[in-house]
């Protein structure tokens, strides 16, 4: 019976006292979210991995996009206010919304220009001119419909119903943030699976394609609502008003320059002549707010590194967190998770116990420690760059070369370089750590049981090659292997390769990797494999099949296999580490992500608070564009001080960043200290009193030139 009450009360125009048109913009908004959050959340790693660009490219881009999709918000709000209207502006910018996240797809498709099917896309620009449409596309999408979604939620509601619009509001950034958090988790789980008609890759075709359908469910489900909006008829934007007014007070300012004309109090009161006194004041206030809007760009420029910098530095580190496997792109669901467990945290315990202490926890207090704090996340990030930086191998010059040795055999072995470095002895079945040499011609004198022998090997310049030593019966034997690796595998993922010393040839498989045959004393080359599995190894002899289970090798590491017997159906192997795997746990990046959610908490929610607080309400659009603004200006940010600092560190760039923050943090506490706090209701009563003073002045004036006429 309770489900019969629900559907009859739901065929009312309202539903549980809210206009039924809402629902369906609280679905198109969740929907919209989790399009645009979940195609962000893998887009760094799509330019690394998919378009093979280097880190500093690719943030580059990154923060490129995501500086567009906060610009295109202002003429989103000109076209909604001044021509189309929200519903049509909505409607028509979520057509190029869609068209965009499904190019999007359609770039990242691997077969589109893989006629040789070896797993590469052959034809990049084409990928790369698809994916800047696509993106391009979103950006004026999302953008365009920022500012009129939530606004035009707010016009389905009657003046006397603004209980039920403040609780919209609550449910529809509820909405924003649930689409951010199951897109960040869903997302990149669908980029790690395999996919592909003639190699299997990563899947980016359906971690874009889902976000691409999710955006067309966006568009049908608001549609189908279109018979109960209230389409509100487009007033024109105040935008343009308050820029009017601002152009033509400089343009008289600057006719009036010479001394003969008196100086006025503000320099917008040279609009006075044409603009009315309320606007002018108006105006006035907004642009007191807008100067404090000055510093906080630099916040954005370190906030919004959380989906580039800071993906990729979870790439270099382990993801293994016992049952389950984190992906680096899906560090970023700690934002959202710790959001919605911060602000009721810190609004019902932390300000109430500020509060009791007696301090004065006033807004642009509470911004100043917001960037504060997120300087503080950045020295985090650095320290745990540091730790990171620890593990990971060195690598060759292009002057040097490297070279390890394996003993082969079961009598130990002694390895004499000349004058290069101490002789070196390598027990049986075990191997040595990379040496480094001079790129050169290089003498060895080997001895190993009774025997005795020499050798020349020549070192390339910037490589890294394995020696395989083997006492014989007969002699010595030396077999020489090329690595071809000289940097981490990426993703998590490791390079597997096999030594045969067995006498005679074997066919091996791992899992499902089949590799060449291998004859006695040779290698193979490296094969890529996913990180955390334990795969099952099978040899083929001309006599046998024998098979074992490959021990776990963590992620991003690069290891030599040895097979050294195969017998009862079963492999003996030893195994040597070429390249150690990421021991930095991905857990060590949760305080940065801690740190920084607690800076958005009292930076952001108070940073519009505030603003409203201090403008006129008809003034809010333009504080919005302004909030707006200083996000894309972060952005662009980062794009300058990476490109300008040349810091070959990762670690360094991360203490830059807080260094600046921390200066502007200042700057900013000195402007907060000299701003006085107005209310613009006051500021209003006021204007009202003085037009009411001047009307009743005038209808004096009136009055006494009608008696005077009288007399006449």
């Amino acid at each position: 019976s309770s489900e019969l009450t629900l559907s009859v009360s739901c065929l009312q125009p309202s539903c549980f006292g809210y206009p039924l048109s809402i629902f369906f913009i609280i679905i198109n908004e969740f929907c919209e979210r989790f399009s645009y959050y979940g195609m962000r959340a893998v887009l760094v790693l799509y330019f690394k991995y998919f378009l093979q660009w280097d880190d500093n490219l690719s943030t580059a881009i990154y923060h490129t996009f995501v500086a567009l999709c906060y610009l295109t918000p202002i003429l989103g709000a000109l076209i909604a206010d001044s021509w189309l209207g929200k519903f049509k502006t909505i409607v028509s910018l979520s057509i190029v919304y869609t068209i965009g996240q499904t190019v999007m797809s359609v770039s990242s498709i691997n077969d589109l220009t893989d006629q040789n099917h070896d797993g590469s896309p052959d034809n990049v620009p084409v990928h790369i001119a698809l994916s800047m449409i696509g993106l391009i596309l979103i950006a004026l999408g999302t953008g365009g419909i920022k500012p009129c979604v939530s606004a035009f939620g707010g016009d389905q509601f009657d003046d006397d119903q603004e209980k039920q619009r403040s609780r919209f509001f609550s449910i529809f950034y509820l909405s924003i943030n649930a689409g951010s958090l199951l897109s960040t988790i869903i997302t990149p789980i669908l980029r790690a699976q395999e996919c592909g008609i003639h190699s299997k890759q990563r899947c980016y075709p359906l971690a874009f394609g889902v976000p691409a359908a999710l955006m067309a469910v966006s568009l049908v489900v608001f549609i189908i609502g279109s018979g109960m909006y209230k389409k509100v008829q487009p007033q024109g934007n105040i935008m343009v008003q308050v820029s009017k007014c601002i152009g033509f007070a400089i343009k008289n300012r600057f006719r009036h320059r010479s001394k003969a004309f008196p100086k006025r109090e503000h320099w917008l009161d040279w609009a006075s002549e044409k603009y009315d006194k309320r606007l002018i004041a108006q105006i006035k206030m907004v642009l007191k707010v807008l100067f404090l809007y000055i510093p906080l760009p630099m916040f954005w420029a370190l906030f919004d590194q959380q989906g580039s910098r800071w993906t990729l530095q979870a790439t270099t580190m382990d993801g293994n967190f016992g049952a389950i496997q984190i992906q680096p792109d899906q560090m970023q669901t700690v934002n959202p998770i710790l959001i919605i467990i911060m602000v009721p945290v810190v609004d019902a315990v932390v300000y109430p116990l500020i509060k009791k202490c007696k301090i004065n926890f006033t807004p642009l207090r509470k911004i100043t420690v917001g960037m504060f704090l997120a300087s503080l996340a950045f020295v985090a990030a650095a320290l745990v760059q540091v730790q990171i930086d620890k593990t990971l191998p060195v690598f060759p010059t292009a002057e040097q070369s490297q070279m390890k040795i394996i003993n082969l055999g079961t009598d130990n072995v002694t390895i004499n370089f000349g004058s290069e470095i101490q002789p070196v002895t390598v027990m049986s079945t075990e191997s040595t750590d990379y040496m480094t040499f001079e790129a050169k011609m290089l003498q060895l004198n080997i001895n190993s049981g009774n025997k005795t022998t020499e050798t020349s090997i020549m070192l390339p310049g910037g490589t890294r090659l394995t020696l395989g030593v083997k006492n014989n019966e007969t002699a010595i034997a030396v077999k020489q292997l090329l690595d071809n690796v000289t940097s981490k595998p990426e993703e998590g993922n490791n390079l597997i390769r096999f030594i045969n010393n067995l006498p005679d040839p074997i066919n091996i498989t791992m899992g499902d990797v089949s590799f060449e045959q291998l004859q006695p004393l040779s290698g193979s080359d490296y094969k890529l494999f996913p990180g955390g599995r334990e795969d099952k190894i099978i040899g083929i002899t001309n006599s046998m099949t024998c098979s074992v289970t490959a021990k776990a090798f963590g992620f991003g590491s690069a290891n030599t296999i040895v097979i050294n017997e195969c017998s009862a159906n079963r492999l003996n192997v030893t195994y040597s580490e070429d390249i150690p795997p990421n021991t930095v746990h991905m857990a060590w990046q949760i305080p940065q992500y801690f740190i920084l959610t607690c800076a958005e908490v009292v930076f952001s929610v108070t940073g519009l608070e505030f603003s409203y607080s201090q403008a006129p309400s008809n003034m809010k659009a333009v504080l919005q564009a302004g909030w707006l603004l200083t996000v894309a200006v972060g952005n662009i940010i980062v794009l300058i001080v990476a490109g300008a600092s040349k810091l070959s560190e990762q670690w360094a760039e991360y203490v830059l960043f807080a260094a600046l923050l921390l200066a502007v943090c200042i700057i900013f506490a000195v402007m907060a200290y000299f701003y006085t706090y107005v209310d613009p209701n006051e500021v209003e009563a006021r204007l009202d009193e003085e037009e009411k003073n001047k009307d009743k002045k005038e209808q004096d004036i009136y009055e006494k030139q009608s008696e005077a006429d009288s007399q006449m």
